[in-house]
């Protein structure tokens, strides 16, 4: 006989507290990534002077009406110097008419 200790034959098992505190260690590091960097804008005060995204876009939506009312309508821009707004069609057509071949 030997005096040697007998081979095991089953490994040592990893307590399973081990496993669920690295979990928990991933599970918190995540929660607090997300605190962090994750917007929350929907608890932000309104702030005086700061547009909402329904205010900008109904301020866009009007800056739109009136470009394209002076876009395609006649008006004065200095009458005094005789300036005058064209529709667009019609400034191409006078300019085509004017500086086209001769």
């Amino acid at each position: 006989m030997s005096a040697s200790p007998a081979p095991e034959f089953f490994p040592r098992r990893t307590p399973v507290l081990t496993p669920v505190l690295v979990l928990l260690a991933f599970a918190l590091f995540g929660w607090l990534a997300y605190r962090l960097y994750v917007p929350h804008a929907g608890r932000v005060a309104p702030v005086a002077g700061v547009l909402t995204p329904a205010d900008r876009r109904a301020l866009l939506a009007e800056h739109r009406a009136k470009e394209t009312a002076a876009a395609t309508s006649y008006g004065w821009v200095d009458q005094k110097a005789g300036i005058v707004r064209l529709p667009l069609d019609r400034a191409i057509e006078l300019t085509v008419k004017e500086h086209g071949p001769k």
